[in-house]
């Protein structure tokens, strides 16, 4: 198998969680739905998949040897190729059930794009910090405001997105291809940046680069003492996020109320009423 599935120092964690995208022409997405759903099934595991005519895209979770297994049926039976996926480990199940979801695009930046074809280039988390360190480097957070919240690196721009497509509208509002000739780009798991760094490439700008394998590689790889990340990860499962060497946050948690992730600052606020709102809440 192509991807690096070796996690170290978490011997009491028994769930395997997998993150994986994987753009390739997929036109019997729709009647291969049931027997993704089946096999998932078979082999206990839960989370999301998504699938479209331009591939998959998927957070799951079971123990080593149902994903391993799953990855495996992927590989061979779907995707039909290598491809790469990311692993962390967890104490519990961190989902709820099973979901396969039929989509239009396994993950939408509201204009037309062709990652498969054209997309920024790839930079090893190891060369990562020299890269955004410098001056004439943009540095993008792709992300959504509530994912930023956690933490991002030291002088990356925050969008304050709600969603994926309101990235576009901001960037012709504040970036110019004229004058930020160079721009760096990351988010969690790497495939929004699939998206952006393409569009990025045909809006104009000159020099587009995206961090390979996300913010997730970028932990697993780069020792803490040399790492420039700020804060947490935001994951979308019940860890609510991840720290350096993928190790599941023990500070983070989820307000009740709104969904909202908080730190420890969050939840010594006024509005923090614990079980009930947070300063985030509509009512806060």
């Amino acid at each position: 198998m192509t991807p690096k599935r070796n996690i170290h120092g978490f011997k009491r964690m028994s769930f395997v969680v997998v993150t994986l995208y994987h753009f390739f022409d997929f036109p019997d997405y729709v009647a291969t739905k049931p027997a993704l759903q089946a096999e998932l099934a078979r082999l206990e595991i839960k989370g999301t998949l998504q699938i479209a005519t331009e591939g998959i895209n998927g957070t799951l979770a079971g123990t080593r040897e149902s994903t391993e297994s799953f990855l495996t049926y992927l590989e061979t039976m779907i995707v039909k190729a290598p491809f790469e996926s990311k692993e962390s480990l967890c104490d519990r199940m961190p989902f709820a059930r099973t979901k396969v979801r039929l989509k239009k695009e396994i993950i939408s930046l509201g204009e037309p794009v062709h990652p498969k074809s054209l997309t920024g280039q790839y930079v090893d988390a190891g060369d990562w910090n020299e890269l955004i360190a410098d001056p004439d480097t943009t540095v993008i957070d792709a992300r959504n405001h509530y994912e930023v919240h956690l933490g991002t690196f030291p002088g990356a721009i925050d969008p304050g997105t709600r969603t994926f497509k309101q990235l576009p509208p901001f960037i012709k509002h504040h970036l110019d291809p004229a004058q930020h000739k160079r721009v760096a780009t990351f988010c969690t798991g790497g495939i929004r940046c699939e998206k952006f760094s393409s569009w990025l490439l045909e809006q104009g700008f000159e020099e587009v680069y995206q961090l390979k394998g996300g913010i997730l590689k970028y932990l697993e790889d780069v020792p803490e003492d040399q790492s420039m990340w700020q804060g947490e990860c935001y994951v979308f499962d019940e860890r609510v996020a991840v720290t350096h060497g993928l190790a599941p946050s023990q500070s983070s948690t989820m307000c009740p109320g709104c969904g909202h992730a908080l730190t420890v600052e969050d939840r010594a606020h006024a509005y923090f009423n614990k079980n009930l709102t947070c300063p985030f809440c509509p009512t806060g």
